[in-house]
Order: structure tokens, then sequence, then C-alpha cells
């Protein structure tokens, strides 16, 4: 069903930080090696091997977790199996390092090297999810200035869980660099633990976690990427939303839409819509898809969303969100579908 394909969400991980050491200058290497440091293989309990969730029982079985740690692996398990025409590979393993800003910047600089050597240089069906530093903006910017220009990158991968939301102005430099390189902003589910993940301070159990990565934090990226005028200062920055969900977004853009008629004042820059801004400028990834499984009620929840415009297939192998996914597949017409699995992001990322 998924033949030809594009894979927007697909998880990839250095086994241990050993893979990347080789990417380290002497200082760094040192620093590595002599200081212990490790990766977190949970990513710091973002994934927790034993939940299911963490992944799927076929990933479970070839033992792909955190996620696939080889490009023959990834053919294996995703690939040829799916006859995907293209993958787009998101490494988040870097979302929760230390508070180091110098150590944070060379492993990201680590992570993409392994990134465009080990996978983009070994498959041509692999694009690539850039990481940059989250504590230091010159640094961010100078790593899309560094690979961003790589014909398989095709994304700035940030994560949804921040200090301070994206849409702030101290954080504009990074998303000008990635829309003067063409590249999109990914937001991608989590981040640093130390940052509460709701406006009422920390979570307590990983439920909570879980649903707020999804569903609070998000809704609160996209609220401050439209009302802080991010996109009106960058009128080419695209975004996506992976590992999300999406059927949360007709309520929060109709309720977006009704505020804002009352209170633009207070934000000129937003000259339209939000609704409209967002349909524009924002995309959603379908896993995970909290869809029922009649295929009316789907239909309904598409009707709210204006259509699949704003929808772009994902897996998020090798994780493991139940049959929403397949509950939507099987709600669209042939061309819906071929829309939703291909052409909207042929469209988005410029395959």
């Amino acid at each position: 069903m998924l033949a030809g394909a594009v894979d927007c969400d697909v998880h990839v991980a250095p086994a241990h930080l050993d893979v990347l050491t080789g990417y380290f200058d002497d200082y760094w290497r040192g620093y590595v090696v002599d200081g212990g440091i490790s990766l977190s293989p949970t990513q710091a309990g973002a994934y927790p091997p034993a939940a299911p969730t963490s992944a799927t029982p076929e990933a479970r079985a070839a033992g792909l977790l955190p996620a696939a740690g080889t490009v023959d692996a990834l053919r294996d398990a995703l690939l040829d199996p799916a006859g995907l025409a293209t993958a787009v590979l998101s490494c988040t393993s870097a979302f929760p390092v230390n508070r180091n800003p110098y150590y944070e910047a060379a492993l990201t600089r680590a992570v993409n090297d392994w990134l465009l050597e080990h996978w983009l240089a070994a498959e041509p069906r692999l694009r690539a999810s850039i990481v940059v530093p989250t504590l230091d903006t010159r640094a961010a910017v100078a790593e899309i200035e560094r690979v961003g220009a790589h014909p398989g990158v095709v994304q700035v991968l940030l994560p949804v869980r921040t200090d301070a939301p994206w849409g702030n102005v101290r954080h504009r430099p990074v998303l000008e660099a990635a829309a003067e390189h063409g590249l999109v902003v990914g937001l991608h589910a989590w981040g640093r633990v130390g940052h509460a993940g709701t406006p009422s301070g920390l979570t307590h159990t990983y439920l909570e976690d879980y649903l707020t990565n999804s569903q609070v934090a998000a809704q609160a990226q996209l609220t401050s990427l439209v009302t802080e005028g991010a996109f009106a200062a960058v009128p080419g920055l695209r975004v996506t939303f992976l590992e999300c969900g999406f059927s949360w977004l007709p309520a929060l853009l109709w309720r977006f839409d009704k505020d804002w008629k009352g209170v633009w004042r207070e934000v000129p820059w937003v000259a339209g819509r939000p609704s409209a801004i967002v349909r524009e400028h924002v995309r959603f990834t379908t896993a995970p898809a909290a869809l029922p499984q009649d295929p009316a009620r789907v239909r309904e929840v598409l009707e709210l969303l204006g259509g699949t415009g704003p929808l772009l297939w994902a897996s998020d192998h090798p994780h493991d969100h139940g049959p929403g996914g397949q509950w939507l597949l099987d709600a669209l017409t042939d061309d819906e579908r071929t829309a939703v699995t291909r052409d909207n992001a042929v469209a988005w990322y410029g395959l």
C-alpha cells in the first residue's frame, strides 16, 4: 500500500557514543573518553525499552531499540518491506544532552557528520534532518551554515520541549538560517528532561510526559510561532510538527481565530487569521494519529482540518502508536492517499 511513499519521520540512533567519537576533534574525543560520557539509550526516559509505544513488535524482535543503528538494519526493517521512495531521518539522541553548550555543539556536529557519512552516502533513498545546539544560537546558525547546503539535508530538527518557545525573538536567527538554506524546521516530540512540559510545572508520570509532548507543548510552540510573528518576519519559514499528533489542531485553530479577532491590536504583525497562516506555513506528520476507527468519523476530522493538505505520512519507525495511521489511510480516497503518503511531502521538502 505504501510503495513509493515518503516516510517523513524515521528514527535512527547511534548504539552508543563510541559510534560518534571518530567524528569529534581531539579535545572533545578526550572529553568524552576520559570523562566516561555516554548517550542515554532511552533518551533520558523518553523511550523506555519495555514501554509498548517505544517499538513495534517487529522492530523489537529485530533489536531496533532505541532505533536502527545501521543502514542495513533500516533497509531490512523498513525501506525494502514498505517499498519507500524516500525516508527522512530523525536522530533525537542529542535532545537530552547535558548543560554544557560547547559539548552540545560538538555532539550535534558529530551526529550530523555521522548522518551524512554513515547513512546518506550509503543509501540514496535517505534524507537527513540535521540537529543543532539549543543552548547557543550562534553555534546553531553556524552548524546550519556548515552542513545545510548538503543536497541530502532537508530539515533542521529541534525539540518541542524548550525553556523558551521557538517563536521567541531570541531564536529568530535559527529560523532565518533554516529558511535561507531552503530547509524545513522540524519540531519533534521530547527535549530536555529538566524543562517543564506544561505551563503549570513539571510532570510526574511517563503518561503525563507522553501526552504533554504531543498535545500541550506542541500547541504552545505553534501558538508562539504565529503570535510572536515568526512567519511574518521569516516569510519563507516552513515548520513540520513530528510525532506530535494533529487531531488537536482544529479546536486550537478555531479558538485562535476567535480570540485573534478580539485582541489583534496586541499582535499587529499577525496580519490575517492564524488558521490561514498555519495552513500556509505548517505541516503535521501522521504518527501518532489519534483517530476513531469508524471511517465516517475520520472523514469528519479531515473536514475540520480542511482536507489532507496539512498531513505528511510518517511511520515514526520503530515506535508503535497503534492502528490510527492505518485507520487514516483506510478512510482516504486513492487521490488523498497518494497526496498524504507522497505528494505532500515531495512538495513540502522539495524532494
